[in-house]
C-alpha cells in the first residue's frame, strides 16, 4: 500500500476531480446524443438521469463509508463476492468503462478545437487531437497527486462559470422564458427510445465513482466520499439543466442533432456569434482536459489495487517503478486505441452498457452479501437496480435497432473479459 498517498486529496480536490470527469464528458460528448434519442425532452432526460444516478450513488456512499480505499469499486466488490470470477468481471468492465470514457473525452476535445478552424467535417484531426490530449493526460498524472488536484480544482472552476454564463446568456437572449424552454407538444420519441437517452444521461454523471476510486486518499474518507459525491451530483444536475435549456432555446432539435458532437459550440452562434463559440471552445477545452487527467488519475489507482489483489493478469514489460506507472502506460494506450478506432455515438454505448452491467453488480452483491455488516435500506437498494435494469433494457433495445454491431461488439467483450478472468483465476489457484 505505500503506492497511495493517504490525506493527499481535500473534500474540494475530491469534487473537482468528480465533475472534472463528469463535465467533461457530460454535457459536451452527449448533449446530441441524449437530444437525438429523447427529441424534445432531452433538457428533462437529464434531470432524471441525475435522480436514477442518485439512488446508485446511495450504494457507492454506503461502502465507501465501511471500506474506504484507494481501489474503490474494485475493493467493493471483492468485499461483496470475495476474489471470484464476477468480481474480476465487473472490476474489468468499470476499469474499461471509464477508459472508454476517456476516449469518448479525447475525441469530443478534437472535434470542439475544431470548430475554431474551418476545416468541414474534417475527420483526420480529431482522432490526432484526442491522442494529443491523452498524452498530455498521462504527462501530468507522472507528475503526482498534488498537481492534479491543483490543476482540477481551477479547472473545475474554470469550467463550472464558463458554463453558467454560457447558459444563463443563452437563456437571457431567449428573453428568461423558462416557460418557452419546456416542450408544449407530446414527447416526439418512443417510451424505449427516451428510456435509452437516460443510460446516456446516467453515463454524464458516473464521473461521481471516480471519488469513490480515491477512497483513503481523501482527507476523512468516511464523511466526505459521501459529501463530494452528492456535492459532484448536485453541481452537474444544475448545470446540465441550465445549459440544455438554453440549447433547446438557441436550435431546434434538428439542428441539434445535425451539429450532435459540437452542439454546445452551434448553440452559442445565434446567441453569441463568433465570440460565443470561442468561448464554448475554451470551455470544452478546459473541461475535456481536467475530465481526462482525473479519469487516468483513478483508473489507475484502481488497476493498481486489482493487480495487487491478484484479479487481474499484470506484466512489467521491462518497466521499472510502482505498479500504478505502468497502469498509466496501459491505460493511455488503450484510450489512444478507442480514440482512433471508434466514433463518439459508438464509444458512449459501449461505455453506459458496461458500466450499467458493472453498477447492477455492485447494488446486488450489497443487498445479497453485505446485509447484516453494512446498515442501508434495501428499498433504496432495490430501486436501483430496477432503475438500471429498465434503463440497461431500453437502450440495449434502442441500439439494437439503430446500431447492432455495437450491441453485438459489448456482448461479445463481456464474454470475453469474463471467460478470460476465468481462466486467469483458475491458473492463479492452481499455483
Amino acid at each position: 500500500m505505500n503506492d497511495y498517498k493517504k490525506n493527499s486529496l481535500s473534500l474540494t480536490g475530491a469534487v473537482s476531480m468528480g465533475t472534472g470527469v463528469m463535465i467533461g464528458a457530460g454535457i459536451f460528448a452527449l448533449l446530441g446524443q441524449v437530444a437525438e434519442l429523447s427529441g424534445n425532452l432531452f433538457p428533462i432526460a437529464f434531470v432524471i438521469g441525475a435522480v436514477i444516478s442518485a439512488f446508485s450513488a446511495y450504494s457507492y456512499v454506503k461502502l465507501s463509508n465501511a471500506f474506504p480505499s484507494a481501489g474503490g469499486i474494485g475493493m467493493y466488490l471483492k468485499k461483496e463476492y470475495g476474489k471470484t470470477t464476477f468480481t474480476a468481471f465487473a472490476e474489468l468492465l468499470m476499469a474499461f468503462s471509464m477508459i472508454i470514457n476517456e476516449s469518448l473525452v479525447a475525441r469530443t476535445f478534437g472535434t470542439y478545437v475544431l470548430q475554431l478552424f474551418d476545416v468541414g467535417k474534417n475527420t483526420f484531426w480529431v482522432p490526432v487531437l484526442g491522442v494529443a490530449l491523452i498524452v498530455l493526460a498521462f504527462v501530468v498524472n507522472i507528475s503526482g497527486n498534488k498537481f492534479i488536484e491543483k490543476s482540477s480544482f481551477t479547472m473545475a472552476v474554470l469550467k463550472v462559470g464558463g458554463l453558467a454564463v454560457l447558459a444563463i446568456g443563452g437563456l437571457w437572449a431567449a428573453g428568461f422564458s423558462f416557460n418557452e424552454t419546456l416542450p408544449k407538444t407530446l414527447p416526439d420519441k418512443s417510451v424505449t427510445s427516451f428510456i435509452g437517452a437516460l443510460a446516456l444521461t446516467i453515463l454524464a454523471y458516473k464521473g461521481f465513482t471516480t471519488i469513490t476510486n480515491s477512497g483513503d486518499e481523501i482527507k476523512k474518507p468516511h464523511k466526505n466520499v459521501g459529501r463530494a459525491i452528492i456535492i459532484s451530483i448536485a453541481i452537474c444536475v444544475v448545470l446540465y439543466y441550465l445549459v440544455a435549456i438554453s440549447v433547446a432555446s438557441s436550435l431546434s432539435i434538428e439542428e441539434i442533432i445535425s451539429a450532435k458532437d459540437y452542439s454546445l459550440a452551434e448553440a452559442a452562434r445565434p446567441a453569441f456569434g463568433k465570440y460565443g463559440v470561442w468561448v464554448t471552445v475554451f470551455v470544452a477545452i478546459i473541461a475535456t482536459i481536467s475530465g481526462i487527467i482525473a479519469s487516468i488519475f483513478a483508473v489507475s489507482r484502481m488497476t493498481a489495487m486489482l493487480t495487487e489483489m491478484k484479479l487481474i493478469p499484470h506484466s512489467h514489460l521491462g518497466m521499472s517503478g510502482r505498479i500504478q506507472k505502468h497502469m498509466l502506460v496501459y491505460i493511455a494506450g488503450l484510450a489512444i486505441l478507442l480514440t482512433v478506432l471508434f466514433d463518439l455515438s459508438r464509444i458512449a454505448s459501449l461505455g453506459a452498457i458496461f458500466y450499467l452491467v458493472m453498477d447492477i453488480g455492485i447494488h446486488y452483491g450489497l443487498l445479497k452479501n453485505l446485509r447484516g455488516k453494512i446498515d442501508f435500506k434495501p428499498a433504496i437498494v432495490i430501486s436501483a437496480i430496477v432503475l438500471d435494469l429498465v434503463v440497461l433494457s431500453g437502450f440495449v433495445l434502442t441500439k439494437a435497432k439503430n446500431d447492432l454491431p455495437v450491441v453485438l461488439v459489448a456482448v461479445g467483450a463481456m464474454l470475453l473479459i469474463y471467460f478470460g478472468e476465468k481462466w486467469f483465476l483458475s491458473r492463479t489457484n492452481e499455483h
